[in-house]
């Protein structure tokens, strides 16, 4: 079952980089949301994917 996973960037160049990190994990652009206004990328992802996703959240900083 997919659940979301958010992240606040701080820029754009920032909110790039985990676009794409994500892309280059094989998650489907498809899933990948990002809301400029709110600085916020969200991730549909399968619950076992969790823990890969943080961890390139957190290499970007994201909170």
């Amino acid at each position: 079952m997919n659940s979301a996973m958010n992240g606040h960037f701080k820029s754009p160049d920032q909110a790039k980089n985990v676009w794409d990190d994500l892309i280059a994990t094989g998650i489907p652009r498809d899933n990948i949301y990002i809301d400029e206004d709110q600085q916020v990328i969200k991730v549909m992802i399968p619950e076992e994917e969790r823990r890969e996703i943080q961890e390139i959240f957190d290499r970007h900083r994201l909170s």
